[in-house]
């Protein structure tokens, strides 16, 4: 059975860095585009980072140039968010799907249950 589980949310300073962790099972890793969306309270889930099987990284323009996706070829992918803005709050979920490039939820077939980034002013 496919699990996707995150890890490595928390409360940071606004300016400050933090890395998310993927760990996914029950499928080909290797084989699988992973996404990164995020969704902050009473707002829909949005677009982040994806690192498609292909290797490509693409990422919404309100990330863009401040996190970085990227994967193991193992069973993990990772997101590291640096010069964190307080816009930034919310929860942050891995995603597996099949297409490259895939921006938006329905793209994705697996989903974790998500870990909760905080960033304070």
């Amino acid at each position: 059975q496919v699990q996707l589980v995150e890890s490595g949310g928390g409360l940071v300073q606004a300016g400050g860095s933090l890395r998310l962790s993927c760990a996914a099972s029950g499928l080909r890793f290797r084989t699988y585009t992973m996404g990164w969306f995020r969704q902050a309270p009473g707002k829909e889930r949005e677009f982040a980072a994806v690192i498609s099987w292909s290797g490509d990284r693409t990422y919404a323009d309100s990330v863009k140039g401040r996190f970085t996706g990227s994967r193991d070829n193992a069973n993990t992918v990772y997101l590291q968010m640096n010069s964190l803005k307080p816009e930034d709050t919310g929860v942050y979920y891995c995603a597996a799907g099949r297409r490259i490039g895939a921006m938006k939820v329905d793209d994705y077939e697996y989903w974790g249950q998500g870990t909760q980034v905080t960033v304070s002013s």
